[in-house]
């Protein structure tokens, strides 16, 4: 009952050349949820595959290869995944594209498809195939959304992880394993709708919270997700898109198996929070920054 438009802006700065080479026209929210996927798979510099539900991920990988990617971003989420769109930053090879055809996705986007992949995944005429060509050097770009009796602007959120800019609060440093998880983690959590709560490995999501009121609702909901999927988080570590409010959310994480948390801090009850992180033996690091997709 709505109708909608797609409007190319010429030479949009930053953003990727987008070609559709398959695949039936894409709809509205078609469009929301493709550029959410090519902006998420855009921050991992190894083979990643990154899974988009409703504009969220619903399991993001690294991994050797991109099947070794895939198998990770699956299994954190498999039942969300149906119907949903799947990014990678390789080029779309036929051995992927074996391991994905018995599985219903709405788009597939990848820099280039081989001949072999696209042989394979012929026989799905509905199947939207994207092909993007990235841009070398990043420029600025807007998101931009309408509110109230005007259009409201913001420049796109490129932070990068940079250690030396980050403050550890607690008594407990993180272990270089955990570094490198708590920086997949943020780079994942970035593109989780808040309150966004991630809990991760060093090459994969385990448990992803989005979209909800509070935040400790979003560390419950990433835990049931992770059980559901048959995941463990007992060593894993989590990502805040923003502060925590009160302990809660931190002893939820805890519980639930996880040694250490990345978060901005900016808390009046930042000293509570942490104390509960001692208290737990978690380390926790501070960026500063926030994510809070909205």
């Amino acid at each position: 009952h709505q109708k909608a438009g797609y409007y190319r802006v010429a030479s949009f700065a930053g953003l990727p050349e987008i070609r559709q080479l398959r695949g039936i026209e894409l709809s509205y929210n078609n469009y929301l949820d493709a550029d959410a996927a090519l902006q998420a798979v855009g921050d991992f510099d190894e083979p990643t595959v990154v899974i988009v539900k409703h504009t969220n991920p619903c399991g993001i990988g690294s991994g050797k290869d991109l099947l070794e990617a895939y198998e990770k971003a699956l299994a954190c989420d498999p039942v969300s995944a149906f119907g949903g769109i799947l990014a990678v930053n390789r080029p779309f090879e036929g051995e992927l594209a074996e391991a994905v055809k018995g599985r219903f996705w709405e788009i597939l986007l990848a820099p280039e498809f081989t001949p072999e992949a696209l042989e394979v995944l012929a026989k799905k005429k509905r199947l939207r195939i994207l092909q993007y060509v990235p841009k070398k050097e990043k420029g600025q770009s807007f998101a931009c959304r309408r509110v109230l009796n005007g259009v409201l602007l913001q420049e796109m959120d490129r932070i990068v992880w940079d250690r030396e800019k980050l403050q550890v609060v607690t008594r407990r440093q993180p272990t270089e394993k955990e570094w490198k998880a708590l920086e997949f983690a943020w780079k994942a959590v970035k593109h989780v709708k808040s309150n966004a709560i991630v809990f991760a490995a060093d090459d994969r999501t385990l448990g992803i919270g989005a979209g909800q009121m509070s935040r400790v609702d979003s560390v419950e909901l990433a835990v049931r997700k992770a059980e559901k999927a048959g995941l463990s988080l007992a060593g894993s570590v989590l990502a805040s898109d923003a502060f925590f409010p009160f302990r809660d959310g931190v002893d939820a994480a805890a519980r639930a198996g996880a040694t250490a948390i990345v978060q901005p801090g900016g808390s009046v009850r930042d000293e509570e929070v942490i104390q509960a992180a001692d208290e737990h033996n978690l380390a926790m690091v501070f960026t500063g920054i926030r994510h809070f997709r909205h």
